[in-house]
């Protein structure tokens, strides 16, 4: 269910090509089944927890130890002992559970959570994730959960912004920056499109309003291809 602070957000990023950050959210958020555990990841991916579409039950896990993360808070209502991987505010569902850090990877690794939601840096046509390290010299590395959650989660979704703020393509042929998990990405979702990743390469399945094809492929480091249509 969106409320009325989330229907403000999806609109908050006035003159933004193609969908908000918080449209994005809400774009990942309808295509996860009923009843799944998702683990969120930190960015972008956080946001995905402020939406449940109506009539779903959606349990969303934040590693640092918290079952049943619900949206955040309102301003200056927020708890400083409860805050999700990211560090930070977050609110509980009712029925919500608190647990030690190794039994969250626990769940992870023991492949209880169906879906994972993650950021990413560069992705491939192939659905390998970069998202940790540049592989600069000088780059600091933000290794975090995210190599157990592609080894151990069931399906994998990227959310992220479709290039870089200097104009580079996200996704690309092959990933130039040390790899996460090579072959994990299932769905990528950016502010400009949805990808699905398939063995024949990446399928268009939705694009923004007012995005074109040949837009889309100009900003894109690999080649794109369309579903048939029926």
């Amino acid at each position: 269910m969106i409320n009325t602070d989330d229907k403000t957000r999806l609109n908050d990023d006035v003159g933004q090509v193609g969908w908000s950050r918080a449209e994005m959210a809400q774009k990942v958020a309808l295509d996860i089944p009923d009843g799944s555990y998702v683990n969120l990841g930190i960015g972008i991916p956080e946001m995905v927890a402020d939406f449940v579409p109506e009539g779903r039950e959606l349990i969303y896990q934040t590693e640092n130890g918290l079952l049943g993360m619900g949206p955040v808070p309102e301003k200056g209502m927020g708890d400083r002992e409860l805050v999700n991987a990211g560090k930070k505010y977050v609110t509980t569902i009712p029925g919500a559970a608190y647990f030690h850090h190794a039994d969250s990877f626990g769940m992870i690794r023991g492949g209880h959570i169906d879906i994972c939601v993650l950021g990413a840096m560069q992705v491939s046509k192939n659905g390998d994730l970069a998202n940790w390290s540049t592989g600069a010299k000088d780059a600091i590395p933000a290794v975090g959960g995210a190599m157990d959650l592609v080894a151990g989660v069931k399906r994998i979704f990227v959310i992220t912004q479709h290039v870089t703020k200097h104009g580079d393509p996200k996704i690309v042929e092959e990933c130039s920056f040390p790899l996460t998990g090579k072959g994990v990405i299932e769905r990528i979702y950016t502010d400009l499109a949805i990808l699905d990743v398939k063995e024949e390469g990446l399928f268009v399945r939705e694009m923004a309003p007012n995005v074109s094809f040949d837009h889309l492929q100009k900003l894109t480091g690999t080649k794109l291809k369309q579903y048939a249509e029926a």
